[in-house]
Protein backbone atom coordinates (compact mmCIF):
# COMPACT_ATOMS: atom_id res chain seq x y z
CA UNK A 1 0.00 0.00 0.00
CA UNK A 2 1.26 3.55 -0.43
CA UNK A 3 3.18 5.19 2.56
CA UNK A 4 1.46 7.57 4.53
CA UNK A 5 1.37 11.35 3.33
CA UNK A 6 3.90 12.23 6.37
CA UNK A 7 6.52 9.61 5.47
CA UNK A 8 6.21 11.43 1.71
CA UNK A 9 7.04 15.16 3.12
CA UNK A 10 9.71 16.29 1.92
CA UNK A 11 12.07 17.18 4.99
CA UNK A 12 14.74 19.69 4.95
CA UNK A 13 17.82 19.11 6.84
CA UNK A 14 20.82 19.95 8.42
CA UNK A 15 23.78 18.03 8.21
CA UNK A 16 23.72 16.50 11.81
CA UNK A 17 20.37 15.10 10.87
CA UNK A 18 21.67 14.32 7.59
CA UNK A 19 23.94 11.51 8.83
CA UNK A 20 21.97 10.48 11.44
CA UNK A 21 19.47 9.46 8.84
CA UNK A 22 19.12 6.03 7.87
CA UNK A 23 17.50 2.32 7.59
CA UNK A 24 18.05 -0.68 9.61
CA UNK A 25 20.89 -2.81 8.41
CA UNK A 26 21.06 -5.85 6.65
CA UNK A 27 18.96 -8.73 8.53
CA UNK A 28 18.54 -13.07 7.68
CA UNK A 29 15.66 -14.01 6.94
CA UNK A 30 14.41 -17.36 5.50
CA UNK A 31 13.71 -18.19 1.70
CA UNK A 32 11.90 -20.65 0.83
CA UNK A 33 14.19 -23.23 3.23
CA UNK A 34 17.14 -21.10 2.52
CA UNK A 35 19.10 -18.46 4.68
CA UNK A 36 18.77 -15.19 2.49
CA UNK A 37 19.69 -11.80 3.05
CA UNK A 38 16.78 -9.35 3.40
CA UNK A 39 18.79 -6.36 2.22
CA UNK A 40 17.60 -2.70 3.94
CA UNK A 41 19.64 0.29 3.27
CA UNK A 42 21.70 2.11 5.64
CA UNK A 43 23.12 5.50 4.65
CA UNK A 44 23.98 6.68 8.40
CA UNK A 45 27.50 7.79 8.63
CA UNK A 46 27.76 8.45 4.81
CA UNK A 47 28.50 11.78 3.55
CA UNK A 48 25.60 14.17 1.76
CA UNK A 49 26.10 14.93 -2.07
CA UNK A 50 26.44 17.93 -3.72
CA UNK A 51 22.65 19.55 -4.24
CA UNK A 52 21.78 18.78 -7.78
CA UNK A 53 18.89 21.20 -9.32
CA UNK A 54 16.28 19.11 -11.05
CA UNK A 55 13.01 20.23 -13.21
CA UNK A 56 11.10 19.03 -10.33
CA UNK A 57 13.25 20.36 -7.60
CA UNK A 58 16.41 20.12 -5.62
CA UNK A 59 17.88 16.43 -4.08
CA UNK A 60 20.56 15.83 -2.18
CA UNK A 61 21.70 12.02 -1.61
CA UNK A 62 25.01 10.68 -0.19
CA UNK A 63 28.64 9.81 -1.45
CA UNK A 64 30.51 6.67 -0.62
CA UNK A 65 33.45 5.39 -2.10
CA UNK A 66 33.70 8.73 -4.94
CA UNK A 67 30.81 7.75 -6.18
CA UNK A 68 27.30 9.74 -5.53
CA UNK A 69 24.31 7.93 -4.98
CA UNK A 70 20.62 9.53 -5.44
CA UNK A 71 17.63 7.04 -4.25
CA UNK A 72 13.90 7.27 -5.21
CA UNK A 73 14.13 10.38 -6.90
CA UNK A 74 10.22 11.25 -8.67
CA UNK A 75 10.25 11.39 -12.42
CA UNK A 76 6.75 11.17 -12.14
CA UNK A 77 3.50 11.77 -10.17
CA UNK A 78 1.85 8.99 -7.96
CA UNK A 79 -0.52 6.22 -10.07
CA UNK A 80 -3.20 6.00 -7.56
CA UNK A 81 -6.94 6.76 -8.31
CA UNK A 82 -7.40 8.74 -11.22
CA UNK A 83 -4.05 8.47 -12.59
CA UNK A 84 -4.41 4.55 -12.49
CA UNK A 85 -4.24 2.68 -15.68
CA UNK A 86 -3.75 5.83 -17.70
CA UNK A 87 -0.74 7.33 -18.78
CA UNK A 88 1.79 8.90 -16.46
CA UNK A 89 2.02 12.27 -15.59
CA UNK A 90 5.14 14.41 -14.33
CA UNK A 91 5.89 14.93 -10.32
CA UNK A 92 4.66 18.23 -8.91
CA UNK A 93 7.36 20.32 -8.47
CA UNK A 94 9.22 20.66 -4.77
CA UNK A 95 10.78 23.56 -2.84
CA UNK A 96 13.91 22.96 -0.92
CA UNK A 97 15.91 20.42 -0.73
CA UNK A 98 14.59 16.73 -1.09
CA UNK A 99 16.82 14.14 0.34
CA UNK A 100 17.23 11.53 -1.92
CA UNK A 101 18.53 8.32 0.72
CA UNK A 102 15.73 5.68 0.01
CA UNK A 103 14.65 3.62 -2.68
CA UNK A 104 11.37 4.17 -3.39
CA UNK A 105 8.17 1.92 -3.58
CA UNK A 106 8.44 -1.00 -6.26
CA UNK A 107 4.82 -1.28 -8.17
CA UNK A 108 2.48 -3.47 -6.34
CA UNK A 109 2.26 -7.09 -7.52
CA UNK A 110 1.76 -10.46 -6.23
CA UNK A 111 3.88 -12.65 -4.44
CA UNK A 112 7.41 -13.92 -5.77
CA UNK A 113 8.32 -16.72 -7.54
CA UNK A 114 12.02 -16.45 -7.28
CA UNK A 115 14.13 -19.38 -6.56
CA UNK A 116 15.99 -18.81 -3.25
CA UNK A 117 19.72 -17.77 -4.96
CA UNK A 118 18.13 -14.77 -6.38
CA UNK A 119 15.02 -13.93 -3.95
CA UNK A 120 18.27 -13.29 -1.57
CA UNK A 121 18.79 -10.12 -3.94
CA UNK A 122 15.71 -8.75 -3.57
CA UNK A 123 15.02 -5.99 -0.85
CA UNK A 124 11.62 -6.43 -0.66
CA UNK A 125 10.72 -2.44 -0.49
CA UNK A 126 7.20 -1.66 0.26
CA UNK A 127 4.91 -1.95 -3.11
CA UNK A 128 2.84 1.07 -3.46
CA UNK A 129 1.14 3.10 -6.54
CA UNK A 130 3.24 6.31 -6.09
CA UNK A 131 5.96 4.44 -7.73
CA UNK A 132 7.39 6.00 -10.43
CA UNK A 133 10.58 6.91 -8.98
CA UNK A 134 14.54 6.39 -10.25
CA UNK A 135 17.76 5.77 -9.06
CA UNK A 136 21.23 7.31 -10.02
CA UNK A 137 24.97 6.60 -9.10
CA UNK A 138 27.46 9.26 -11.02
CA UNK A 139 31.32 8.99 -10.06
CA UNK A 140 30.71 12.64 -10.32
CA UNK A 141 27.83 15.29 -10.56
CA UNK A 142 28.07 18.71 -12.17
CA UNK A 143 31.26 20.02 -13.62
CA UNK A 144 30.71 19.59 -16.97
CA UNK A 145 31.69 15.83 -17.75
CA UNK A 146 29.57 13.73 -19.98
CA UNK A 147 29.94 10.18 -19.29
CA UNK A 148 27.60 7.39 -20.88
CA UNK A 149 24.65 6.63 -19.33
CA UNK A 150 23.33 3.55 -18.63
CA UNK A 151 20.28 2.71 -17.95
CA UNK A 152 18.74 -0.34 -16.34
CA UNK A 153 15.43 -1.92 -16.84
CA UNK A 154 14.60 -4.40 -14.60
CA UNK A 155 13.64 -8.14 -15.13
CA UNK A 156 10.15 -9.83 -13.94
CA UNK A 157 8.49 -10.24 -17.13
CA UNK A 158 6.09 -7.44 -16.75
CA UNK A 159 4.17 -8.85 -13.65
CA UNK A 160 7.31 -8.40 -11.38
CA UNK A 161 10.18 -7.68 -8.78
CA UNK A 162 11.44 -3.70 -9.15
CA UNK A 163 15.04 -1.99 -10.26
CA UNK A 164 16.18 -2.13 -6.05
CA UNK A 165 17.45 -5.52 -6.35
CA UNK A 166 20.65 -5.66 -4.48
CA UNK A 167 22.54 -6.44 -8.19
CA UNK A 168 21.21 -3.81 -9.71
CA UNK A 169 23.12 -1.42 -7.56
CA UNK A 170 25.36 0.98 -9.83
CA UNK A 171 27.80 1.90 -7.26
CA UNK A 172 30.94 -0.46 -8.72
CA UNK A 173 29.58 -0.37 -12.37
CA UNK A 174 29.69 3.90 -12.27
CA UNK A 175 33.14 4.10 -10.22
CA UNK A 176 35.19 1.44 -11.89
CA UNK A 177 34.19 1.94 -15.79
CA UNK A 178 33.27 6.20 -15.38
CA UNK A 179 29.61 5.70 -16.35
CA UNK A 180 26.34 7.11 -14.97
CA UNK A 181 23.92 4.71 -13.94
CA UNK A 182 20.25 4.78 -13.70
CA UNK A 183 17.80 1.97 -12.58
CA UNK A 184 13.74 2.81 -11.97
CA UNK A 185 10.37 1.47 -10.80
CA UNK A 186 7.21 1.60 -13.20
CA UNK A 187 3.65 -0.18 -12.85
CA UNK A 188 3.58 -3.83 -13.71
CA UNK A 189 0.98 -6.44 -14.85
CA UNK A 190 -2.17 -5.00 -14.42
CA UNK A 191 -1.84 -1.74 -13.07
CA UNK A 192 1.22 -1.13 -16.28
CA UNK A 193 -1.12 -3.11 -18.65
CA UNK A 194 -4.38 -3.41 -18.61
CA UNK A 195 -6.18 -2.35 -21.99
CA UNK A 196 -9.18 0.13 -21.55
CA UNK A 197 -8.71 1.71 -24.84
CA UNK A 198 -11.91 -0.46 -26.67
CA UNK A 199 -13.86 -0.23 -23.19
CA UNK A 200 -13.61 2.95 -21.75
CA UNK A 201 -14.49 5.78 -24.46
CA UNK A 202 -12.94 9.09 -25.05
CA UNK A 203 -11.79 9.20 -21.18
CA UNK A 204 -9.44 5.79 -21.30
CA UNK A 205 -8.65 5.75 -25.09
CA UNK A 206 -4.96 6.60 -24.43
CA UNK A 207 -4.95 3.62 -21.75
CA UNK A 208 -2.74 1.56 -23.06
CA UNK A 209 0.69 0.49 -22.41
CA UNK A 210 0.85 2.35 -19.01
CA UNK A 211 3.80 0.68 -17.81
CA UNK A 212 6.13 1.54 -20.83
CA UNK A 213 4.57 4.94 -20.91
CA UNK A 214 6.06 4.96 -17.38
CA UNK A 215 9.94 3.87 -18.71
CA UNK A 216 9.26 6.40 -21.40
CA UNK A 217 8.70 9.18 -19.07
CA UNK A 218 11.63 7.84 -17.01
CA UNK A 219 14.26 8.73 -20.34
CA UNK A 220 12.13 12.13 -20.70
CA UNK A 221 13.96 12.84 -17.34
CA UNK A 222 17.15 11.51 -18.12
CA UNK A 223 17.04 13.78 -20.74
CA UNK A 224 16.36 16.43 -19.23
CA UNK A 225 18.39 16.12 -15.51
CA UNK A 226 21.18 13.63 -16.12
CA UNK A 227 23.87 16.24 -17.25
CA UNK A 228 23.68 17.35 -14.09
CA UNK A 229 24.80 14.31 -12.38
CA UNK A 230 27.75 14.47 -14.97
CA UNK A 231 25.74 12.00 -17.16
CA UNK A 232 25.34 12.83 -21.40
CA UNK A 233 21.76 13.01 -22.49
CA UNK A 234 23.19 11.95 -25.96
CA UNK A 235 24.82 9.03 -25.22
CA UNK A 236 21.94 6.79 -23.36
CA UNK A 237 22.23 2.74 -23.51
CA UNK A 238 18.86 0.92 -22.47
CA UNK A 239 20.14 -2.27 -20.94
CA UNK A 240 17.73 -5.00 -19.35
CA UNK A 241 17.55 -8.67 -18.45
CA UNK A 242 14.15 -11.21 -19.09
CA UNK A 243 11.54 -8.81 -19.02
CA UNK A 244 13.60 -5.85 -18.89
CA UNK A 245 15.25 -7.18 -22.35
CA UNK A 246 11.53 -7.50 -23.51
CA UNK A 247 11.43 -4.09 -22.07
CA UNK A 248 14.66 -3.06 -23.98
CA UNK A 249 12.50 -4.15 -27.44
CA UNK A 250 9.49 -2.54 -27.06
CA UNK A 251 11.16 0.57 -26.83
CA UNK A 252 12.82 -0.23 -29.92
CA UNK A 253 9.40 -0.24 -31.55
CA UNK A 254 8.24 2.91 -29.98
CA UNK A 255 7.78 6.35 -31.60
CA UNK A 256 7.49 8.02 -28.21
CA UNK A 257 10.98 6.65 -27.26
CA UNK A 258 12.87 7.32 -30.15
CA UNK A 259 15.63 9.87 -29.73
CA UNK A 260 15.89 8.93 -26.02
CA UNK A 261 18.29 6.50 -26.18
CA UNK A 262 21.33 5.45 -28.27
CA UNK A 263 22.07 1.85 -27.68
CA UNK A 264 20.23 -1.03 -26.18
CA UNK A 265 20.99 -4.71 -24.66
CA UNK A 266 18.58 -7.44 -24.30
CA UNK A 267 19.85 -9.99 -21.91
CA UNK A 268 17.84 -13.08 -21.64
CA UNK A 269 14.82 -11.81 -22.94
CA UNK A 270 13.09 -10.09 -26.32
CA UNK A 271 9.59 -8.96 -27.63
CA UNK A 272 9.44 -10.23 -30.94
CA UNK A 273 5.53 -9.07 -31.62
CA UNK A 274 3.17 -8.01 -28.65
CA UNK A 275 -0.68 -8.80 -28.03
CA UNK A 276 -2.99 -7.76 -30.12
CA UNK A 277 -5.93 -5.19 -29.08
CA UNK A 278 -8.81 -7.97 -29.34
CA UNK A 279 -7.14 -10.48 -27.04
CA UNK A 280 -6.26 -7.51 -24.54
CA UNK A 281 -9.58 -6.13 -24.38
CA UNK A 282 -10.80 -10.05 -23.49
CA UNK A 283 -8.33 -10.08 -21.19
CA UNK A 284 -9.66 -6.64 -19.45
CA UNK A 285 -13.28 -8.20 -19.78
CA UNK A 286 -12.39 -10.98 -17.84
CA UNK A 287 -10.64 -8.67 -14.91
CA UNK A 288 -13.89 -7.06 -14.82
CA UNK A 289 -16.06 -10.15 -15.20
CA UNK A 290 -13.60 -11.51 -11.47
CA UNK A 291 -14.51 -7.73 -9.65
CA UNK A 292 -17.85 -7.90 -10.77
CA UNK A 293 -17.72 -5.15 -12.82
CA UNK A 294 -19.41 -4.17 -15.91
CA UNK A 295 -17.37 -2.25 -18.57
CA UNK A 296 -19.08 1.38 -18.02
CA UNK A 297 -18.12 1.27 -14.71
CA UNK A 298 -14.36 1.70 -15.27
CA UNK A 299 -14.17 4.56 -12.77
CA UNK A 300 -15.08 2.29 -10.23
CA UNK A 301 -12.21 0.15 -11.01
CA UNK A 302 -9.74 3.13 -10.50
CA UNK A 303 -11.72 3.07 -6.63
CA UNK A 304 -10.85 -0.67 -5.87
CA UNK A 305 -8.22 -1.27 -3.31
CA UNK A 306 -4.74 -2.86 -5.15
CA UNK A 307 -5.29 -5.97 -3.22
CA UNK A 308 -8.76 -6.47 -4.24
CA UNK A 309 -7.87 -6.12 -8.09
CA UNK A 310 -4.03 -8.00 -7.67
CA UNK A 311 -6.34 -10.84 -6.24
CA UNK A 312 -8.66 -10.99 -9.13
CA UNK A 313 -5.83 -11.10 -11.58
CA UNK A 314 -4.03 -14.26 -9.64
CA UNK A 315 -7.72 -15.97 -9.11
CA UNK A 316 -7.87 -19.18 -10.86
CA UNK A 317 -9.93 -19.34 -13.98
CA UNK A 318 -13.82 -19.53 -12.81
CA UNK A 319 -12.70 -17.81 -9.38
CA UNK A 320 -14.35 -14.49 -8.11
CA UNK A 321 -17.47 -12.89 -8.15
CA UNK A 322 -18.15 -13.17 -12.09
CA UNK A 323 -16.09 -15.65 -13.03
CA UNK A 324 -13.70 -15.19 -16.37
CA UNK A 325 -11.02 -16.92 -18.17
CA UNK A 326 -7.27 -16.79 -17.42
CA UNK A 327 -4.53 -16.79 -20.02
CA UNK A 328 -1.45 -18.88 -18.79
CA UNK A 329 1.40 -17.16 -17.51
CA UNK A 330 4.05 -15.89 -19.25
CA UNK A 331 8.09 -16.34 -18.42
CA UNK A 332 10.15 -14.12 -16.63
CA UNK A 333 11.50 -13.36 -13.16
CA UNK A 334 9.11 -14.77 -10.72
CA UNK A 335 5.74 -14.31 -12.83
CA UNK A 336 2.91 -15.41 -11.31
CA UNK A 337 1.95 -18.94 -12.45
CA UNK A 338 -1.65 -20.78 -12.43
CA UNK A 339 -4.58 -19.93 -14.87
CA UNK A 340 -4.12 -16.10 -13.42
CA UNK A 341 -4.25 -13.27 -15.62
CA UNK A 342 -1.20 -12.04 -17.41
CA UNK A 343 -0.73 -8.64 -18.80
CA UNK A 344 2.53 -7.29 -21.00
CA UNK A 345 2.32 -4.66 -23.91
CA UNK A 346 -0.08 -4.37 -26.40
CA UNK A 347 0.10 -3.60 -30.03
CA UNK A 348 -2.54 -0.76 -29.63
CA UNK A 349 -2.02 1.34 -32.70
CA UNK A 350 -0.15 3.98 -31.12
CA UNK A 351 2.25 3.79 -28.36
CA UNK A 352 3.61 0.65 -29.63
CA UNK A 353 2.14 1.18 -33.22
CA UNK A 354 3.62 -2.41 -34.80
CA UNK A 355 5.43 -5.49 -33.33
CA UNK A 356 8.92 -4.40 -32.71
CA UNK A 357 10.65 -7.61 -34.13
CA UNK A 358 7.56 -9.09 -36.28
CA UNK A 359 8.23 -9.80 -39.47
CA UNK A 360 11.24 -7.35 -39.58
CA UNK A 361 13.02 -5.01 -36.87
CA UNK A 362 10.91 -1.66 -36.31
CA UNK A 363 12.37 0.90 -38.26
CA UNK A 364 12.31 3.75 -35.61
CA UNK A 365 15.37 2.02 -33.50
CA UNK A 366 17.07 1.13 -36.85
CA UNK A 367 20.57 3.28 -36.17
CA UNK A 368 20.58 2.02 -32.88
CA UNK A 369 22.96 -0.56 -31.87
CA UNK A 370 22.12 -3.65 -29.78
CA UNK A 371 24.18 -6.17 -28.00
CA UNK A 372 21.81 -9.08 -27.11
CA UNK A 373 22.85 -12.88 -25.27
CA UNK A 374 21.63 -15.40 -23.43
CA UNK A 375 23.08 -17.94 -20.28
CA UNK A 376 23.23 -22.10 -21.45
CA UNK A 377 21.10 -23.32 -19.17
CA UNK A 378 18.07 -20.35 -18.49
CA UNK A 379 15.81 -22.90 -17.38
CA UNK A 380 17.06 -23.92 -14.17
CA UNK A 381 16.25 -20.70 -13.10
CA UNK A 382 12.41 -21.46 -12.82
CA UNK A 383 11.54 -23.60 -10.11
CA UNK A 384 9.92 -26.79 -11.37
CA UNK A 385 12.68 -27.40 -13.64
CA UNK A 386 14.29 -31.42 -12.68
CA UNK A 387 18.38 -30.34 -11.67
CA UNK A 388 18.84 -34.35 -11.32
CA UNK A 389 20.01 -37.04 -13.78
CA UNK A 390 17.07 -38.47 -15.92
CA UNK A 391 16.73 -41.86 -18.41
CA UNK A 392 16.59 -41.25 -21.94
CA UNK A 393 13.00 -41.96 -21.46
CA UNK A 394 11.70 -39.29 -19.49
CA UNK A 395 14.43 -37.16 -21.78
CA UNK A 396 12.16 -37.97 -24.62
CA UNK A 397 8.86 -37.24 -23.23
CA UNK A 398 9.82 -34.41 -21.95
CA UNK A 399 11.31 -32.89 -25.11
CA UNK A 400 8.39 -34.01 -26.80
CA UNK A 401 6.03 -31.50 -24.31
CA UNK A 402 8.36 -28.88 -25.45
CA UNK A 403 8.57 -29.37 -29.03
CA UNK A 404 5.46 -30.93 -29.67
CA UNK A 405 6.72 -33.28 -32.54
CA UNK A 406 5.89 -37.11 -33.33
CA UNK A 407 8.19 -39.46 -31.78
CA UNK A 408 10.39 -39.86 -34.39
CA UNK A 409 11.11 -36.18 -35.00
CA UNK A 410 12.29 -35.57 -31.04
CA UNK A 411 14.52 -38.89 -31.31
CA UNK A 412 16.10 -37.04 -34.19
CA UNK A 413 16.42 -33.99 -32.32
CA UNK A 414 17.85 -35.41 -29.49
CA UNK A 415 20.54 -37.63 -31.52
CA UNK A 416 21.54 -34.18 -33.14
CA UNK A 417 22.29 -32.62 -29.88
CA UNK A 418 24.26 -35.69 -28.93
CA UNK A 419 26.32 -35.40 -31.84
CA UNK A 420 27.25 -31.59 -30.82
CA UNK A 421 27.57 -32.60 -27.58
CA UNK A 422 29.36 -36.22 -27.57
CA UNK A 423 29.53 -37.33 -23.97
CA UNK A 424 27.12 -34.69 -22.00
CA UNK A 425 24.72 -35.90 -19.78
CA UNK A 426 21.33 -36.44 -20.23
CA UNK A 427 20.44 -33.30 -17.42
CA UNK A 428 22.84 -31.11 -19.24
CA UNK A 429 21.01 -32.14 -22.64
CA UNK A 430 17.51 -31.99 -21.13
CA UNK A 431 18.47 -28.22 -19.70
CA UNK A 432 20.16 -26.40 -22.82
CA UNK A 433 17.69 -28.05 -25.20
CA UNK A 434 14.88 -26.45 -23.07
CA UNK A 435 17.12 -23.44 -22.73
CA UNK A 436 17.59 -22.97 -26.52
CA UNK A 437 13.34 -23.59 -28.02
CA UNK A 438 12.92 -20.96 -24.78
CA UNK A 439 14.54 -17.83 -24.57
CA UNK A 440 17.12 -18.65 -26.99
CA UNK A 441 15.51 -19.01 -29.51
CA UNK A 442 13.36 -15.84 -28.66
CA UNK A 443 17.17 -14.14 -28.57
CA UNK A 444 18.15 -15.27 -32.04
CA UNK A 445 15.49 -13.71 -33.88
CA UNK A 446 15.85 -10.96 -32.33
CA UNK A 447 19.60 -10.68 -33.60
CA UNK A 448 18.60 -12.11 -37.12
CA UNK A 449 15.99 -9.64 -37.53
CA UNK A 450 17.87 -6.54 -36.56
CA UNK A 451 21.45 -7.01 -38.50
CA UNK A 452 19.29 -7.51 -41.69
CA UNK A 453 18.44 -4.39 -41.65
CA UNK A 454 22.19 -3.70 -41.74
CA UNK A 455 21.88 -0.02 -40.23
CA UNK A 456 23.76 -0.32 -37.14
CA UNK A 457 26.00 -3.29 -35.43
CA UNK A 458 24.57 -6.35 -33.59
CA UNK A 459 26.94 -7.86 -30.64
CA UNK A 460 26.07 -11.61 -29.73
CA UNK A 461 27.26 -13.69 -25.98
CA UNK A 462 26.38 -16.91 -24.80
CA UNK A 463 27.14 -16.90 -21.36
CA UNK A 464 28.01 -20.66 -20.41
CA UNK A 465 30.09 -19.93 -17.25
CA UNK A 466 28.49 -22.21 -14.49
CA UNK A 467 27.85 -21.54 -11.16
CA UNK A 468 28.90 -23.36 -8.08
CA UNK A 469 26.03 -22.98 -5.68
CA UNK A 470 23.41 -25.37 -4.95
CA UNK A 471 26.61 -28.39 -6.03
CA UNK A 472 26.37 -26.72 -9.56
CA UNK A 473 23.07 -27.86 -10.53
CA UNK A 474 21.97 -24.26 -12.19
CA UNK A 475 24.83 -24.55 -13.88
CA UNK A 476 24.23 -21.14 -16.15
CA UNK A 477 21.03 -19.88 -14.99
CA UNK A 478 18.98 -17.12 -16.48
CA UNK A 479 19.95 -13.76 -14.70
CA UNK A 480 23.56 -15.41 -13.47
CA UNK A 481 24.90 -12.74 -15.74
CA UNK A 482 23.69 -9.39 -14.47
CA UNK A 483 26.15 -9.44 -11.24
CA UNK A 484 28.58 -9.34 -13.63
CA UNK A 485 28.26 -6.65 -15.82
CA UNK A 486 26.97 -4.79 -12.78
CA UNK A 487 30.57 -6.10 -11.47
CA UNK A 488 28.64 -7.33 -8.51
CA UNK A 489 29.62 -10.69 -8.13
CA UNK A 490 30.27 -9.72 -3.94
CA UNK A 491 26.85 -8.75 -3.63
CA UNK A 492 25.69 -11.92 -5.16
CA UNK A 493 27.66 -14.96 -3.49
CA UNK A 494 24.25 -16.65 -3.07
CA UNK A 495 24.29 -17.13 -6.84
CA UNK A 496 27.90 -17.16 -7.82
CA UNK A 497 29.59 -18.86 -4.97
CA UNK A 498 33.20 -17.09 -3.59
CA UNK A 499 35.39 -18.65 -6.16
CA UNK A 500 38.02 -15.88 -7.55
CA UNK A 501 37.28 -16.69 -11.02
CA UNK A 502 34.43 -14.23 -10.51
CA UNK A 503 36.68 -11.35 -10.43
CA UNK A 504 38.19 -11.84 -14.00
CA UNK A 505 34.85 -12.75 -15.73
CA UNK A 506 33.38 -9.55 -13.89
CA UNK A 507 36.07 -7.46 -14.37
CA UNK A 508 36.04 -8.62 -18.14
CA UNK A 509 32.43 -8.42 -19.07
CA UNK A 510 31.86 -5.30 -16.77
CA UNK A 511 34.12 -3.54 -19.01
CA UNK A 512 32.74 -4.65 -22.88
CA UNK A 513 28.76 -3.58 -21.59
CA UNK A 514 30.64 -0.31 -20.40
CA UNK A 515 32.59 -0.13 -23.79
CA UNK A 516 29.33 -0.62 -25.55
CA UNK A 517 28.00 2.31 -23.76
CA UNK A 518 30.54 4.86 -24.50
CA UNK A 519 30.81 3.57 -28.31
CA UNK A 520 28.66 1.11 -29.54
CA UNK A 521 31.05 -1.42 -29.74
CA UNK A 522 32.20 -3.84 -26.85
CA UNK A 523 35.30 -4.57 -27.55
CA UNK A 524 38.56 -3.84 -24.71
CA UNK A 525 41.68 -5.22 -24.40
CA UNK A 526 41.33 -7.93 -22.15
CA UNK A 527 39.04 -9.88 -24.67
CA UNK A 528 39.72 -11.28 -27.65
CA UNK A 529 38.34 -9.69 -30.87
CA UNK A 530 34.65 -9.83 -30.76
CA UNK A 531 33.17 -9.19 -34.51
CA UNK A 532 29.75 -7.77 -35.09
CA UNK A 533 27.13 -10.76 -36.06
CA UNK A 534 25.55 -10.88 -39.04
CA UNK A 535 23.12 -14.05 -40.30
CA UNK A 536 25.85 -15.47 -42.49
CA UNK A 537 28.64 -15.72 -40.07
CA UNK A 538 26.99 -15.33 -37.05
CA UNK A 539 30.10 -14.56 -34.93
CA UNK A 540 28.89 -14.91 -31.09
CA UNK A 541 31.57 -14.55 -27.87
CA UNK A 542 31.41 -17.35 -25.91
CA UNK A 543 31.92 -15.85 -22.15
CA UNK A 544 32.89 -18.33 -19.60
CA UNK A 545 36.61 -17.95 -17.54
CA UNK A 546 38.00 -18.09 -21.27
CA UNK A 547 36.28 -15.94 -23.22
CA UNK A 548 36.46 -17.08 -27.44
CA UNK A 549 34.65 -16.23 -30.49
CA UNK A 550 32.78 -18.79 -32.48
CA UNK A 551 30.75 -18.56 -35.72
CA UNK A 552 27.21 -20.16 -35.40
CA UNK A 553 27.72 -22.07 -32.25
CA UNK A 554 26.03 -25.55 -32.11
CA UNK A 555 24.46 -24.55 -35.29
CA UNK A 556 23.48 -28.03 -35.99
CA UNK A 557 21.35 -27.98 -33.09
CA UNK A 558 19.99 -24.43 -33.96
CA UNK A 559 18.72 -25.60 -37.60
CA UNK A 560 17.11 -28.87 -36.23
CA UNK A 561 15.44 -26.94 -33.78
CA UNK A 562 14.04 -24.55 -36.78
CA UNK A 563 13.31 -27.26 -38.59
CA UNK A 564 11.18 -28.48 -36.22
CA UNK A 565 9.49 -25.96 -35.23
CA UNK A 566 8.71 -25.12 -38.55
CA UNK A 567 7.30 -27.93 -39.68
CA UNK A 568 4.98 -27.85 -36.24
CA UNK A 569 3.55 -24.82 -37.18
CA UNK A 570 2.58 -26.20 -41.05
CA UNK A 571 1.20 -29.44 -39.47
CA UNK A 572 -0.94 -27.30 -36.77
CA UNK A 573 -2.12 -25.08 -39.61
CA UNK A 574 -3.31 -28.01 -41.87
CA UNK A 575 -5.36 -29.39 -38.96
CA UNK A 576 -6.97 -26.16 -38.71
CA UNK A 577 -7.76 -26.80 -42.15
Amino acid sequence: MPRRDDEETLRTIDRRTFLSHGSAGAAGLLVGGHWGRLWAQDTRGLAPSAVIKTTSGSVRGVVQDRVSAFYGIPYGASTAGAGRFMPPSRPQPWTGVRDCLTYGPRSPQGPSGLIPEDAAEDRREPAGEDCLRLNVWTPGPGGGARRPVMVWLHGGGFAQASGSFVIYDGANLARRRDVVVVTLNHRLNVFGFLYLAELGGAKYAKAANAGMQDVVLALEWVRDNIAAFGGDPANVTVFGQSGGGGKVCALMGMPSAKGLFHRAIAMSGSLISGTRPDAATRNAEALLARLNLKPTQLDELQRLPVDQILAAMAAPAGAGPGGGAGRGAGRGRGGPGGAGLTFGPVIDGTVIPADPFDPVASPLSAPVPLMVGSTETEVTFNRNTPLDEMDDQTLHERVKQIVAADDASVDALIATYRKGRPGVSTIDLYLILASDASFREGVLTLAERKAEQRQARVYMYYFTWRSPVRDGKLKAFHTLDIPFAFENVDLATAMTGAHQSRYLLADRMSAAFAAFARTGNPNHPGIPAWPAFDPATRATMLIDNEWKVVNDPNGAERLALKALRERTRQNQAAARG
